[in-house]
C-alpha cells in the first residue's frame, strides 16, 4: 500500500467517524483533495488510488495540472477526466483560465467577479459556471469574501449580501450551489465550531430569505478541523496536508 493510499484511507476513517458521532450519512461529505504545490506526479497518483475531486488554489498552477492530468489519462487509462474545483482567490484577469476546466469554484467574493465570469462565460459560450459564495463570517481582515461578520446583528450587512444575490442569481452564466469560508488557523480546532456554526446559520436564513436559490453546499473544513465542520453540517471539505504531507514546490 503507497503511502498516499493509506492517507486516503486514514482520511477517509476520520470523515466516516465524525459523520457518525454528527449521525449524518457520510456519503453525503465530499473530499476535495487540495493539490496547490504538490507535483502532477502526486495528483496522478491520487487519482490512481481513488480520488475524483481535486482543489486548486491558484488559477495558473491548476490549469497546468487539470491539462497534466488530461493528458496523462488520455494516453493511459483512457477514463474520464477528474472533477477540479477552484478554491482559493480568483482575480479578475484570471476568469479566463478557469472557465471549461474548474466544474465548481468555491471562492465566489464578489458581484463584480461574477458578472465577469458572466460576460466572459457568454461572450466564449461557456456553460453555466457553478460558483459556492465565499464568505467572511469571522472578520479577519486578512481573508477574502462578502463581509458578513456581523449578518445576525446587523441587518444592514445581510440586506447588502441579498441584493448582490439577487444580482448575481440575474446573471445566466452564474449558478450559485452554496456557500463557502474559511476558519481563521488557531492552535485548538474547536475554536473555529463558532465559524462554523455561523455559516450554516446563514445558510438556513438564505434557505429562508431566498428559497429559489439552491443552497445546497457548505464548503468548510480543512486538515486540522474538518471534523468539526462536518459536526456543524459541512457538505464539502477541502483537504491537503492529511493526505499529501507538507506543501512542496511543484
Amino acid at each position: 500500500m503507497s503511502d498516499i493510499t493509506a492517507q486516503i484511507e486514514a482520511v477517509y476513517r476520520r470523515i466516516h467517524a465524525a459523520a457518525r458521532r454528527a449521525g449524518r450519512n457520510p456519503n453525503d461529505i465530499l473530499l476535495v483533495a487540495v493539490t496547490k504545490s504538490h507535483p502532477l506526479k502526486t495528483v496522478i497518483e491520487a487519482y490512481q488510488a481513488g480520488l475524483h475531486h481535486f482543489g486548486e488554489n491558484r488559477a495558473q498552477e491548476g490549469v497546468k495540472k487539470v491539462a497534466g492530468l488530461a493528458d496523462w489519462l488520455a494516453q493511459t487509462t483512457k477514463q474520464a477526466p477528474p472533477t477540479w474545483h477552484m478554491i482559493g482567490h480568483v482575480q479578475s484577469r484570471q476568469v479566463g483560465d478557469i472557465l471549461g476546466r474548474f466544474s465548481l469554484v468555491h471562492s465566489l467574493d464578489s458581484l463584480k467577479l461574477a458578472q465577469r465570469i458572466h460576460r466572459l462565460a457568454e461572450r466564449e459560450n461557456y456553460p453555466p459556471v457553478e460558483v459556492l459564495l465565499e464568505c467572511n463570517v469571522s472578520g479577519e481582515a486578512s481573508k477574502f469574501g462578502f463581509d458578513l461578520s456581523n449578518w445576525s446583528s446587523n441587518r444592514a450587512q445581510l440586506d447588502t449580501f441579498l441584493a448582490a444575490i439577487d444580482q448575481m442569481a440575474a446573471l445566466e452564466r452564474v449558478v450559485i450551489r452554496g456557500l463557502m469560508t474559511m476558519a481563521p488557523l488557531v492552535d485548538d480546532p474547536e475554536e473555529t465550531r463558532p465559524v462554523f456554526q455561523n455559516l450554516a446559520a446563514l445558510r438556513v436564513t438564505l434557505q429562508q430569505e431566498r428559497p429559489d436559490i439552491d443552497w445546497q453546499h457548505l464548503s468548510m473544513g480543512m486538515t486540522d478541523d474538518f471534523e468539526i465542520a462536518i459536526a456543524e453540517g459541512a457538505t464539502i471539505i477541502r483537504v491537503g496536508r492529511a493526505l499529501f504531507g507538507e506543501r512542496l514546490t511543484c
